[in-house]
Parts: structure tokens; C-alpha cells; sequence
């Protein structure tokens, strides 16, 4: 009987050694309360977006006559400016145009310069002379080329779309992003912004806001609003068509009080925070001014030192442990797995 009583207290001991070594199973749901001190630091708002560089100023030049190239004065590369030729056509049939509308003009004279006739000759002389400076390329802006299509020989419509030689400005760029409608509105001239080029990571643009389109684009029912940025002191290597990402300064406010903000509760256009005092919470109304993602600025209702609460952060913790090979103390030899016992 004594011998029995003995295994039973035994057995009762190592079960309760066996739950305080492993635990009980299930998940332990720990909560950690956070605090942050109210200090004075710089507050912005920004609006991200992603955009392309490109260039102010773009053309495509096309001869606005037909006929065959026996010029082309340019090669990709080369800087222009506005007017300069690119490449020339025959002018042999235009100038016989010329001339021809230029007699006829003459003998219209000789019956008056108030008749039809003279109008219509001096109409006719006109139309020559635009096609035969229509002979002549030239470029229609400064800057450098970047395409030439044709060659000396080719022969050539006056209705080309492509472009016979493309002028494209790579001094002046500027950046072209695309903003959400949530954000469009905060937008105005002149604001500045920080541009990170993908490919030059290492060197930020600052930049400044040109215009903000007044109509709209939609994709896959994203709605989104075109911004273009003029670039300051862009980098040399700088080219359009790399992808750039955008951060566009809509408020700042240096050295001012601050919590951060996710401590910032606003319901109904009143905001509160949580203040810890002597242990306890006590929510207090603020007056906020810049908000920026990861600080706001507090403009009354706090002074600097005070702990405002911050969400809670909750962790699980596993209790279920995983025994370990090896004998379990009090109840002879066993295997652990399973927390089964030897007799």
C-alpha cells in the first residue's frame, strides 16, 4: 500500500515537473506598450510619384516636298540651332517653278498690277518659292540630334510622319511623373522636390514643380494626374527615357515640437493623443500642423519630454515546445517526444 501511494506522488510530481519544464501548449499573446518623448525636430508632408526623364523640347523634321536627297549635313550626336540645315533636296525642278511663275508674273504687270491675272500669278509665284525652300531641312530648335532616317539618294514624300532627322534638347530636361487624384490637389508651381534617378541613385536632383495637367489618365481604373519638373544642375550623363522616382515637398516646418504619427488619432477634424502620466493614460487634444508619414507637428496641447502612447505591438509566442531525446528526471527512462513515460 505505502509502495503504492509512493509511484502515485511519483508520478504526480514528474507530470508537474514535465508542464513547468515544456510549458502548457497553445500561443502566448504578449503586448509590449510603446512610448515616445514630444522633441523638436524638422516635419514634412511629401507626395511620392514615379516619372521619366525627358527632354523640354523634342522634334521630328520632315522635307515638306517630295524629291531626292543630295544633302544631308548632319550626323547623329551633332548640336544645332534653330534654322541651321539639316539636309537638302534637288532644288532643279522647284527652281524651274520658280522661274516659270516669275515670267508669268512679269507679263501680268504689263496689263496692271490691279487685275486678276496679276493676283493669281503673283499667288502662283509664291507657292514656288515655299517649295523651293521646302528643299531645305532645317532645324526647328535648337539642340542635338538624336535620329537620322534617310541617306543621299533617297527619295523622299511630303508627307513623312517619322521624321527625317529628330532635334532633341539634352541640356534642358525635365522629369514627367504621375501623381494619384487623392494628391493632385496639393500640388501648385514652384514647389520643390528631390528626384532620384533609378540609374544615378547616388546622386538626388532637386527640382521644382512646373505645371500640374488639368485632365486626367486612366488605366486599369487607376486614376492619375501628369506633373512635369523642371531639373536643377541635372548630372552630366543624364539622358530621357531613364526612370526617375519623385518626392514632392507640399508643407515643412523646421525645429518644431513633434510626436510621431502614429501616436496622432483625428476623428471628426479634432486630433487627440495618449500621454502617459505617473503610469496612467490620459488622452489629450493637439493642435497639428504639418503632418509628414512618420512625424507630426504638435502646435499646442503638448510640451517637449512628454510620453505620448504609441500603438501597442503584439507578439506570439509558441509555447508548444519541442521536447528533447533524453530521460525524463523522476520516472525512469522514456522518450520525451510525445511525453509518454517508461515504467
Amino acid at each position: 500500500m505505502i509502495n503504492g501511494l509512493l509511484v502515485v506522488v511519483l508520478l504526480g510530481a514528474g507530470v508537474a515537473g514535465y508542464l513547468v519544464f515544456f510549458g502548457s501548449s497553445g500561443n502566448a499573446q504578449t503586448t509590449a506598450a510603446r512610448t515616445a518623448a514630444a522633441a523638436n525636430r524638422d516635419v514634412s508632408e511629401v507626395v511620392t510619384a514615379s516619372g521619366t526623364v525627358q527632354s523640354s523640347f523634342s522634334a521630328a523634321a520632315s522635307f515638306g516636298t517630295s524629291g531626292t536627297v543630295t544633302e544631308v549635313n548632319v550626323k547623329v550626336g551633332d548640336v544645332v540651332t534653330k534654322g541651321q540645315q539639316l539636309a537638302k533636296l534637288d532644288p532643279t525642278q522647284a527652281q524651274l517653278q520658280v522661274d516659270i511663275a516669275q515670267g508669268n508674273l512679269d507679263t501680268a504687270a504689263l496689263k496692271g498690277t490691279a487685275t486678276t491675272a496679276y493676283r493669281q500669278a503673283e499667288l502662283a509665284l509664291k507657292q514656288a518659292q515655299d517649295a523651293l525652300a521646302a528643299t531645305t531641312l532645317t532645324a526647328p530648335g535648337d539642340g542635338t540630334i538624336t535620329s537620322v532616317t534617310g541617306s543621299v539618294g533617297q527619295k523622299v514624300g511630303g508627307n513623312a510622319t517619322s521624321g527625317f532627322v529628330v532635334v532633341t534638347d539634352l541640356k534642358n530636361l525635365v522629369l514627367h511623373a504621375n501623381v494619384s487624384e487623392s494628391d493632385v490637389s496639393k500640388l501648385k508651381a514652384d514647389q520643390a522636390a528631390t528626384v532620384t534617378v533609378n540609374a544615378m541613385a547616388t546622386q538626388p536632383i532637386q527640382a521644382k514643380v512646373a505645371q500640374v495637367d488639368l485632365t486626367p489618365t486612366t488605366s486599369n481604373n487607376v486614376v492619375q494626374y501628369g506633373v512635369t519638373l523642371t531639373l536643377t544642375d541635372p548630372p552630366a550623363g543624364l539622358r530621357p527615357g531613364q526612370s526617375a522616382s519623385v518626392e514632392i515637398t507640399i508643407s515643412q516646418a523646421s525645429n518644431v515640437l513633434a510626436v510621431p504619427a502614429a501616436a496622432v488619432q483625428t476623428v471628426n477634424n479634432q486630433s487627440t493623443v495618449q500621454v502617459l502620466e505617473n503610469g496612467a493614460e490620459t488622452r489629450k487634444t493637439v493642435e497639428v500642423g504639418v503632418r509628414g508619414d512618420q512625424y507630426v507637428e504638435i502646435k499646442s496641447g503638448l510640451t517637449a519630454g512628454e510620453e505620448v502612447v504609441l500603438p501597442p505591438v503584439t507578439t506570439s509566442t509558441n509555447t508548444n515546445r519541442q521536447p528533447q531525446q533524453g530521460n525524463f528526471p523522476g520516472t525512469g527512462t522514456g522518450n520525451r517526444n510525445g511525453g509518454g513515460f517508461g515504467r
